[in-house]
């Protein structure tokens, strides 16, 4: 279909109806359903970081093995990435809050199970495997359901400061739940189980406080029609079809793993303490915490066409820097340069995806968008290490800049470079 052809930018959906939560309340911070909402899933979200790192580090001290630590995460990010899909699908056809609270209350069981196999004796890897791909696709379903819950929340002049602050817990989450998780281990190797499951359950409680308006019928839908309508949704737009290919480029070039894996490589290359590189690795997280941050107003007072170009545009920069600098220390700088983009970049793409997807596509539209960012990260995984083999940090962060770089040409299609602000676009 022809660009032309996409839905155009525009929305028809009302401001939320008087008398429901998102009507009663003047300011987010006022807003308790929405403030509980948050607080439950930066709950859940660090739960899950946490044990996702202890699933490695569990496999790795019982089997000796770093193969199979390595593809606990793979299989984890597979299933994540899958699920997406159908968590999409599921979020437009049932309630969204009751699906939340029933995926915290899988892993809550799960995780306590677990917890108990641990304590009795020596886990297999197939269940420690098992229970992590179980885990990985209940977080798989609930990443575009939580992502479309948002919009029943609030108001729709809120968005953006709801996405925002959604992007705060999700890379505060980020940045604390693998230390947790890994310290917790540290002391005993059920704890960091334990604890999450215990996350779940404060999560569920929060999740009991949240009011939904009621939501008009969605219309059914064959399974297989209704999961592909996000796809097709999102690669006719205009605006939203460039820009996804620009995230997917991006976070093959740039995401945690892959560079991370880079820096590792490199700093060991170059003679770097453990410590020293461990303080570098977070030095560069802080980035993307620092992002969340300033998100919003940055949002608020830069033209949108300018954030996606500038933003996109830095990363092939960085990464040549990431090329040519000495040491160890100031890659970390350069990386948290990268990663203070990603939020602010995300917080602006989820709230035109927001305002521009009619509310009975919403889920499968994230889902869509979900899958389709994650789908290329393994791949630039894999260069990461292949490349490193061969040719060294150099080459690897060439590759890197090469694909940084492609991923800044669809910012420059006429439906990114014509942006229309936020406000200006009803939801």
């Amino acid at each position: 279909m022809a660009i032309d052809d996409a839905p155009p930018i525009t929305g028809t959906a009302a401001e939320p109806v008087a008398g429901s939560p998102a009507a009663e309340r003047g300011s987010l911070l006022r807003n308790r359903s929405w403030q509980a909402f948050w607080v439950a899933e930066t709950l859940a979200a660090v739960a899950e970081q946490s044990a996702d790192i202890a699933y490695p580090l569990l496999v790795l001290s019982t089997t000796g093995s770093a193969a199979y630590a390595g593809a606990v995460g793979s299989a984890q990010l597979l299933a994540t990435g899958v699920l997406s899909v159908v968590g999409g699908t599921l979020a437009d056809r049932f309630d969204r809050r009751r699906m939340l609270m029933l995926c915290n209350s899988v892993r809550a069981v799960l995780l306590g199970a677990f917890c108990w196999m641990i304590a009795v004796g020596t886990v297999p890897i197939a269940v420690t495997f098992a229970v992590a791909l179980l885990s990985a696709a209940c977080f798989g379903i609930t990443m575009p359901t939580q992502m479309a819950l948002i919009k029943q929340l609030v108001r729709p002049s809120q968005l953006t400061e709801a996405t925002a602050q959604n992007q705060i817990r999700w890379f505060g989450a980020i940045t604390a739940g693998p230390p947790v998780g890994g310290w917790l281990f540290g002391l005993a190797r059920a704890l960091p189980f334990v604890s999450s499951a215990v996350a779940f359950v404060v999560s569920n409680l929060l999740l009991m406080l949240v009011k939904v308006p009621p939501a008009e019928k969605r219309a059914a839908t064959s399974a297989g029609r209704g999961t592909m309508e996000g796809f097709r949704y999102l690669f006719r737009h205009p605006v939203l079809r460039p820009l996804m290919i620009s995230i997917t480029l991006s976070n093959m070039a740039f995401n945690t793993t892959g560079i991370f894996l880079a820096v590792i490589a490199t700093a060991k290359d170059r003679g770097a303490s453990d410590g020293f590189t461990g303080i570098t690795l977070a030095l560069a997280g802080a980035g993307g915490l620092l992002g969340s941050l300033v998100a919003g107003g940055v949002i608020r007072r830069t033209p949108p066409s300018l954030v996606f170009m500038v933003g996109y545009g830095i990363g092939p920069i960085a990464a040549m820097a990431l090329a040519v600098v000495p040491g160890v220390a100031p890659l970390g700088v350069i990386i948290a340069c990268v990663f203070v983009r990603g939020p602010i970049i995300s917080a602006l793409f989820l709230t035109y995806a927001a305002k521009l997807v009619p509310d009975d596509i919403q889920g499968r539209v994230l889902g869509a968008i979900v899958f389709t960012s994650m789908v290329a990260s393994p791949i630039g995984v894999l260069a990461v290490g292949a490349i490193f083999e061969t040719g060294g940090s150099f080459w690897v962060f060439v590759m890197v800049a090469v694909v940084a770089a492609l991923g800044t040409l669809p910012t420059f299609t006429r439906g990114v470079r014509t942006l229309r602000p936020l406000d200006e676009i009803t939801s």
